[in-house]
């Protein structure tokens, strides 16, 4: 059982924001997944996993990839505290697929766009975090270190 993480904000250390933006852009114009490791209030370190999905849109991260963030976590005294993907095209909320395929709901969920709109102020490299817990979406703030 993942110990619940406080909902008011989370700290992302400045590896792992990089590790994850890097592993987006990377994998662009698909979508990028991998596991947050950390412990209550803190996210460590990024575990970049593969996507098992077909659809470049949509992420599935790879089962013996999230078994492998499994030990690397717990060798660190840390856990598996969520998963991050990116939009490539689209904002870091999200999506109606991301809703419904939240299946971890002591998860955060990191998203990271890729998007850069000047008609919106969009900027590439946003990243948005989020509980989703059975279809309601609570938004947390995430404070780099």
């Amino acid at each position: 059982m993942v110990q619940k993480i406080e909902d008011s904000g989370m700290v992302i250390a400045r590896e792992a924001f990089d590790t994850i933006l890097q592993h987006a852009e990377a994998e662009s114009p698909c979508e990028c997944c991998g596991l947050l490791l950390g412990r209550s209030g803190k996210i460590e370190s990024a575990f970049p996993a593969r996507n098992d999905s077909q659809d470049p849109s949509r992420y599935k991260v790879n089962p013996e990839d999230h078994f492998a963030a499994i030990h690397s976590a717990r060798a660190l005294g840390n856990q598996v505290v969520g998963v991050y993907h990116s939009h490539p095209h689209s904002k870091a909320t999200p999506s109606a697929t991301d809703l419904a395929k939240a299946n971890y709901p002591d998860y955060l969920y990191v998203i990271v766009s890729l998007r850069s709109d000047p008609f919106t102020d969009d900027e590439a490299g946003i990243m948005g975090g989020f509980w989703i817990r059975d279809g309601s979406v609570t938004s947390v703030d995430l404070q780099v270190e």
